[in-house]
């Protein structure tokens, strides 16, 4: 099975070498910039985002779309939110209709406030497409720990291929239906991470913190259902496992960011951060406060953390919105 995964990043990399295992698995890794491939073709690491993780020989490296999605059996989309229409619109391209996508990227696209499958949908005309979520910090899958992620997919071909080709001694899949459901899941936690981010740069202790996430787990919950998913999609890997993990661990990039502003750092410092961090919930943010306006769908805490962040309201108005919530 040829798999091609589109995005060098942290997670990208990870998800190869997971494909990598498979010794019937031919991996081909695209890294969109051609100064970018050859430092990783020299030095098989991308040492910003994942130092000390190497990868191997046998995976092929290509800054040729083209070439890197010829005769693949299944394509995998691993680029920031923010690129995914981009890279849709040139592997329109090439792709062919025997071909399955998945999708590993999380987010809402600003502007048009459509989930990724919708992105992907709206430049290919497919329905052999799948979504993989859940707690897995990209490190932790390089370094072979146990890992959970939920498949979502309505075509079981697609979701028979993910299981024979990514699956593992270390990654466990479960399946569902529920796209929908698992794109709200994996693009709204990393939202709701900066505001538990927010509550441990305020030294509130543990007992704050799991208030906020079981108040907020309902929350995503409602809005699954106001959206058409399924509401017990907020239990699966993606759920509960995911939001439990970014909202708890300094290795969130979105958490970090939210413990800036509740720390009080300044503006200088967390405008660094911005520049020098791919922060998916900041660009989701945007997306979702604007969904659920357009939609009429009044989740309070999406606007909370949407005034903090932007709007510059003090983080301390998150307490006294978890006691009257």
């Amino acid at each position: 099975m040829k798999i091609t995964i589109l995005g060098a990043g942290a997670y990208g990399i990870a998800l190869s070498l997971m494909f990598n295992k498979k010794k019937s698995n031919e991996i081909v890794l695209w890294e969109k910039f051609k100064e970018a491939e050859m430092t990783l073709n020299k030095t098989r690491e991308n040492k910003r985002v994942l130092p000390g993780i190497k990868i191997p020989k046998n995976i092929k490296i290509t800054s040729n779309l083209e070439e890197a999605v010829k005769g693949a059996n299944l394509i995998v989309v691993a680029v920031p939110a923010g690129f995914v229409n981009d890279t849709a619109i040139e592997l329109a391209k090439y792709i062919k209709n025997n071909q399955h996508i998945c999708i590993a990227s999380k987010g809402i696209e600003q502007g048009t406030c459509l989930f990724l499958s919708d992105v992907i949908t709206k430049h290919i005309k497919t329905k052999k497409l799948a979504v993989i979520a859940g707690p897995s910090f990209a490190i932790d899958i390089a370094n072979n720990v146990l890992i959970g992620l939920s498949l979502a997919s309505k075509n079981k071909n697609t979701r028979k291929l993910l299981h024979d080709t990514l699956e593992n001694d270390t990654l466990k899949l479960r399946d569902t239906t529920d796209v929908i459901g698992i794109e709200i899941c994996s693009s709204i936690k990393n939202v709701i991470a900066i505001a538990s981010g927010m509550i441990g740069g305020m030294n509130l202790p543990e007992s704050t913190q799991a208030m906020f996430i079981t108040e907020s787990l309902h929350d995503i919950k409602a809005l699954i259902k106001a959206l058409g998913g399924n509401g017990k999609t907020i239990l699966s890997f993606a759920g509960f496992g995911d939001l439990l993990l970014t909202c708890t661990s300094i290795k969130s990039r979105n958490y970090s960011f939210g413990n800036l502003i509740g720390s009080g750092a300044k503006e200088k410092e967390i405008t660094e951060y911005i520049n020098s961090t791919t922060i998916e919930g900041l660009y989701t943010l945007k997306s979702i406060h604007k969904l659920l306006r357009n939609k009429k769908v009044k989740i309070p805490i999406i606007n909370l953390i949407y005034d903090i962040v932007f709007h510059s309201k003090k983080p301390e108005t998150i307490k006294t919105f978890l006691i009257s919530k």
